[in-house]
């Protein structure tokens, strides 16, 4: 359980940095976003979540493993014909590193937690029309 708590504490401490066609959002768990709102809301968008094939198992690896891994999750949106934009999660911490990641438009919980355990990965953010990222755990979708 400390090892989760740990983890949850890292990955509230984070900012989940969103390109999106409006402007950049800088997405934090539990706090409510009006950029995004207001996106989502004109792209008829109702659910979202923010995913990365970066650090399985929040193991640190080398940038070329993580570069690799990040492009086969790209080409696994694209291929369930996902419009994933492009992002970044940024922790607080200075000695943490910072990893790609995707913001993905219509993408349900389950889905993203069934994505994001194919890469090792112990949760995702989601959120819906509301624009308030939660943290999500894979565990929580695994059967």
């Amino acid at each position: 359980m400390a090892k989760t708590n740990n983890l949850e504490a890292a990955y509230r401490a984070t900012t989940y940095r969103v390109f999106l066609p409006c402007g950049i959002c800088d997405l934090r768990v539990g706090e409510p976003n009006e950029t995004l709102r207001c996106w989502l809301e004109t792209t008829g968008g109702t659910q979202f979540a923010v995913i990365t094939a970066h650090n399985p198992g929040s193991v640190v690896v080398d940038d070329a493993s993580n570069d690799e891994r990040q492009a086969q999750l790209e080409c696994d949106l694209l291929e369930g014909n996902y419009e994933p934009y492009a992002g970044q999660n940024l922790p607080d911490a200075a000695d943490a590193p910072v990893e790609e990641s995707c913001f993905v438009p219509d993408l349900a919980p389950e889905d993203a937690c069934a994505l994001a355990a194919d890469y090792g990965q112990n949760a995702v953010i989601c959120g819906g029309i509301d624009a308030i990222p939660q943290l999500v755990w894979v565990e929580d979708y695994e059967s």
